[in-house]
Formats: structure tokens, sequence, C-alpha cells
């Protein structure tokens, strides 16, 4: 005769899989899964909408596990509720290949909506899909209409809110008023070295008060009732972001090791599993979970009913508005406008027609006025530096708690904007694209790397490249920047040297949907240089023949940016004394690259030596030039001074490319 499992057996099952994972694996972390065993059965079985068997459902609820070392939680979750995580893929934990990796990955395991593991990112991608979420629902809802209308729940930890991007992205989450934004705050006062009252005695609710969230302090995190009343609770607020602040005991069930740092991130050992078995009354060996478990965990049946009553819901407005449903869809899909490509033609076009010469930075602005003019996906945004950075247009509308708009504001937050446009990107419906002078790259970069990691449309405009900035100094000159950028796996970069690459930059870039692109730009003018139809159709190529050799080729040189004009004035110079050289423009090595290799002999002949010119870092250009070829750039930090003088002092200059070209 089959027994009803207890609430207390349910939520055990979560303890033992993480458990007898991690001792299988011999590595992880058992602790906060089995901490936080009782709000993830609160959450999981009574409030989170999803769908296991459509994990990709547009109106399900969002859930990020911020803490991500604590992934079998949601592993565990995933294989009890239904998504395709089999009991042999738990088994696999942190194995080669495996849907069960270290941490979670977007990608990798069904029902996972984003790859955490650096603390605090997870809370910031969280941010980005409430706020997707709201500008969608502002969009596209309509009277007796809600087709966009979920929540985003984030779980986290002490290690996520020592984070400083926990900082930049909650206050601004609570500016803006993100009201189906509801975090869970595990409060068990350990980290990895120990209690953290050590370093870490932030009163958090008041803190959270204080960026304008609804707080729910002390709630009895393993009291199952109490959390289900703090999250009912949490649901009813619409104006503000709720923290519910659950207190714990890390390794909850763990008679020896919990509440201690040595369940944190380490096996429990099989004499500790035995009497953690014994504590929690679970007499299944490893990795066997009873039916009647598996019945009460089972989300299939209720999710493929509320999805059936949303399209049923979204059939009522497509019918009523057809015209907003397909561009719903479209949007959702992540589908360019069918008219993308005539867009990108004509603004090229135009470009070249106009030939001006302007600073980069107003070249990336033409590109954007142009595009999102006729496309209401791109969803804009600045550290503080609109008017210098050039990030808005014409039709630029700053979002705000009260109404929508296509820009946000996101203040001095440059590492929080960038995991913030990562979590619209992972909702879809936008594409997002930011503002900074290059330099604080560096404060945003771990959060370039995960859109890299997770292969986001997410698009980062930096400007102000180089020693061109001039008299701000080596602080905010960027030598270093441009090559570690590139050195991010699946990072596309693009430094344009006028409007026509600039264009062709942002075409590339808003296509592009297995990864995001860094725009770079610059402060100073940059002539324009003359293109007949074939050269410019060569740009999407990455690296192309800007301007070809009159006579014999006697050298190749090889430019980014504003040093293509150098190039380009000593090609002048040259050819008036009888050598002829050719100009590559390079403005994207990632792309020149992707290239086949005849491509790549046509623009670069093994029959002639090549030097490269780039006011940064001279070692990424060595694979270019080879051994025997010359890099003039810049392997110092800057001097404060005006650009023209900082070219003349660092030797960026015709004449010194001149001269190299002749050495060589």
């Amino acid at each position: 005769m089959m027994t009803t499992p207890t609430r207390s057996d349910i939520t055990n099952a979560i303890r033992a899989l993480g458990m007898d994972a991690v001792q299988k694996a011999n590595s992880g972390h058992p602790g906060a899964p089995m901490g936080m065993a009782e709000m993830a059965e609160v959450l999981w079985r009574h409030h989170l909408k999803h769908n296991p068997t459509n994990p990709h459902w547009v109106d399900r609820d969002r859930f990020v596990l911020s803490n991500g070392h604590a992934s079998m939680l949601i592993y565990a979750l995933l294989h009890l509720t239904g998504y395709d995580v089999s009991m042999d893929d738990i088994k696999a934990f942190r194995q080669l290949h495996s849907k069960t990796p270290g941490h979670p990955e977007v990608g990798i395991t069904p029902g996972v909506e984003t790859t955490t593991g650096p603390l605090g990112q997870g809370l910031a991608n969280a941010v980005g899909m409430a706020i997707a979420e709201r500008e969608m629902a502002r969009t596209f809802n309509r009277d007796g209409h809600n087709i966009v209308d979920h929540h985003t729940y984030v779980f986290m930890g002490d290690g996520c809110l020592m984070e400083g991007i926990s900082h930049e992205v909650c206050s601004l989450a609570g500016t803006l008023g993100l009201g189906k934004l509801i975090g869970f705050y595990d409060d068990n006062g350990i980290s990895i070295d120990g209690k953290v009252d050590g370093w870490f005695r932030d009163n958090t609710p008041q803190r959270f008060e204080a960026y304008g969230w609804h707080v729910i302090p002390n709630v009895a995190g393993h009291d199952s009732a109490a959390v289900d009343a703090a999250v009912v609770a949490a649901k009813k607020i619409t104006d503000r972001p709720t923290l519910i602040c659950c207190k714990t005991v890390i390794g909850k069930g763990s008679p020896n090791m919990g509440g201690t740092d040595k369940v944190h991130g380490s096996p429990l050992g099989d004499k500790e599993i035995a009497a953690v078995r014994e504590t929690i009354g679970w007499k299944y060996p490893p990795f066997e979970i009873p039916q009647d478990i598996y019945d009460a965990w089972d989300a299939k049946h209720k999710g493929q009913a509320v999805e059936a009553q949303w399209n049923g819901a979204f059939a009522a407005y497509s019918a009523a508005y057809p015209e907003l449903a397909a561009e719903f869809k479209r949007r959702m899909a992540g589908d360019l406008p069918a008219n993308f490509a005539a867009i990108a033609l004509a603004l090229l076009d135009k470009s070249n027609e106009k030939a001006e010469t302007v600073a980069t930075r107003k070249a990336s602005q033409f590109a954007i006025e142009a595009f999102a003019q006729q496309m209401p996906e791109l969803l804009g945004g600045s550290a503080d530096l609109t008017g210098s950075v050039f990030t808005n247009w014409s039709g630029t509308k700053a979002l705000s708690a009260a109404s929508g708009g296509n820009y946000i504001n996101y203040g001095v937050r440059e590492f929080g904007m960038t995991a913030i446009a990562s979590g619209m990107a992972l909702h879809g419906g936008f594409i997002p694209y930011h503002g900074t002078f290059l330099t604080f790259s560096d404060y945003s970069r771990n959060a370039l790397r995960m859109a890299a990691l997770m292969k986001l449309r997410n698009i980062a405009v930096f400007t102000h490249d180089s020693i061109g900035l001039g008299e701000d100094g080596p602080t905010h000159q960027s030598v270093e920047h441009v090559a570690s950028l590139r050195l991010i796996p699946n990072m596309d970069l693009w430094r344009p040297c006028d409007t026509v690459e600039a264009a062709a930059a942002w075409q590339h870039a808003i296509a592009r949907k297995d990864g995001p692109t860094c725009l770079i730009y610059s402060r100073q003018i940059s002539p324009f240089q003359k293109r007949d139809a074939a050269t410019i159709a060569n740009i999407a190529k990455g690296g192309y023949v800007l301007s070809k050799e009159a006579g014999e080729l006697k050298a190749v040189i090889i430019a980014t940016g504003t040093e293509v004009a150098l190039a380009t004035e000593a090609q002048k110079t040259l050819a008036a004394q009888g050598i002829h050289v050719r100009v590559v423009s390079m403005p994207s090595t990632f792309v020149f690259d992707k290239q086949d290799a005849a491509y790549k002999t046509t623009v670069l002949p093994q029959s002639a030596p090549r030097l490269a010119i780039e006011a940064g870092i001279t070692d990424y250009w060595r694979k270019y030039v080879g051994l025997d070829g010359v890099v003039i750039g810049i392997d110092t930090f800057g001097e404060s001074a005006p650009a023209p003088v900082l070219y003349e002092h660092f030797g960026m200059t015709v004449e010194a490319l001149v001269g190299a070209v002749k050495a060589l």
C-alpha cells in the first residue's frame, strides 16, 4: 500500500541527492543545498510557474541560483520536478560533458536560466531579467491580455552580498521599483573561511530597505510554513523588489558538520553521510528516490496545464492584436526584422556617400540612430557617460519605475551594467547595448567573460580608446585593454576607423546571436576612407585590403581604428619615393581569423613583409606580422597631454611609420 510522503521526506530528497552526488564526484558543495532545501521546496512546489516539458516557455518564472556553487540544489530540483535531467545525469555530477557541471551552465542543463558561480553575478542577471519582464509587459500587454506576467526569483548567499556588484545592481533594482523580483537570502553565517561575522557584519535588512526594497527579515528558513508565508507576502508587493531573509543552518541534517565551514565545499564522507541518513530519517540508499516522493515533486502535468492556459490566452491576444502578437514572437525568438539587411545596407551606403570625418564614437551614434529607429528591441544604456560615449539617439527615452523606455541610466555601475544586460539577453525580447570608457572595461571584465561563456548577444560600446583621449592621462588611457579583450574566448571585438566601418561593426554586433561584441571607438577625429562597393563588402570579413599598392608590393601595413589614417598617409609618402605598400584595415581580428585560408592569403600575401600599427600593446600583433615583422604600438602607460602631442611623443606618426617600413 502506497503511503503519502511527509513534507519532510519530500524536502529531504534534495539533501540526499546533494550529499550523495558530491560524495560520488568526490568534490562539490553539499552544505548550501542541504541548508536551502526548505526554501527550494516551498518555491518550486508551491509558487514557481514553470513547465518541465518545455523549459523555454516564454512566460515561465525565472529562477536564478546566484550562489552557483550550490549547483546540486538546482540539479536535484530539475531532476525531481521532471526536467530532462536523469538520475544518471545526477550520478555524473562534475564529470566531463555531463549535464550537471560543477556550476550551473545555461545551454548545458535544461531549466538552468543562467551560468552562475562568480558570486553576485547571478543576482545581477536576475535584475536584468526582471527589467526585461517589466518592459516587455509594458510594451505588449493590453487591457485583459497580460501575456507577459511572470516573476524572477533568485537565491543568494553571504558571498553574493559581499561582492561589490550586489550593491550596484540591488541599488538600481530598488530605484527602478522592480516589483516582480523576489530574492531569497540564505543567511547561514558561514563562508569558506568560517563564520562570516569576522568580515561581514552588514545589517542586510536595513541595507536593502535603504535601497528601496521590501524586506521580510528573520524568516525561519527551515520552517516551510514561514517561508511560504513570506513568499505570499512578497508577491503582494508590486512596486518594489522583495528580499526574504532566511535564517538557515548550512549542511542542515549533518549532525557533526552542520553549521560549520567543514560542510561548505567538501564531501561529507561515508561515515557522516550515514549519520545524516539516520538524523533526517532517510531510509533509502544513494541515488534512490521512492516513487511517492517523485510523484509529490512531479511538476509536468501542472506545468503543461499552466502553459496550455497561457497558449489559449495568447491565441485570444493574437486574434485581437495580430501585429503585436507577431512582433512579440519575433522578439522573443531573437529574430531580426525582415528588413534588417536593407537597413544595414542603406546605412553603409549613406555613410560612404556622406564621407564624414568625425570621431568614431560619433560614427557609432550615427549607426545607433539608424538601427534603433526601426528596431525597438535595442535597449541602450550607459554608466553615467551618455554625453561622452554617445549611446543615445534622437528617440531615446529613459525607463524608470513609473514609465517604460528604451534606455537605462545605469549610474556609475560598469560591472553591474554589463551583468544586468546579460540578464536581459537571457530573458529574451531585447538586444541590450551599453557604454562606458574603454579603460573602465576592467570594471566589467568578468561580466564580459560570462557573457562570452554563455554566448549572449550583449553589445558593449567602449569609447575614448588609447592615448587619443589626451589630457585625462594614464588613468584613463587604454593601452592594454583592446589586447586583453581580444583574449576572451568567443568575444568579438571591432575597432573601426571611420563611419563606414562603424556601421559595419554595429551591423555585425546586432546580427551576431552566438556571443557578445565589444565595439571600440575613439574620442578624437578619424578621417573618412574612400572605398568602392567591393571593398565595403569585405569589411564584413574583419580584415580587408583598404588601399592597394600601385606597383611591386614591398610591404603590408596592418592597422585599426585611428591608426588606419596614419597608414594611408604613410602609403602616399612611400609611393612618392617609389616604395609601394598595401594598407590592410583589420577592424576585427576575431572575424578575420574565421575566414578561409585563401581569403586571408589574398589580404596578407606571404611574399611581402608586414608591419602592424595600433596605439596599444604590441604583442598581440606578432601572430600577423611574424617574428621578422614590425609592430608599432605602446607598451607603457600613457601620459597627460593633448592627443596630438601624445601621438608624437609615443612615435605614433606618419614619419615613424615611413621609417619603419623602410627599415623593414
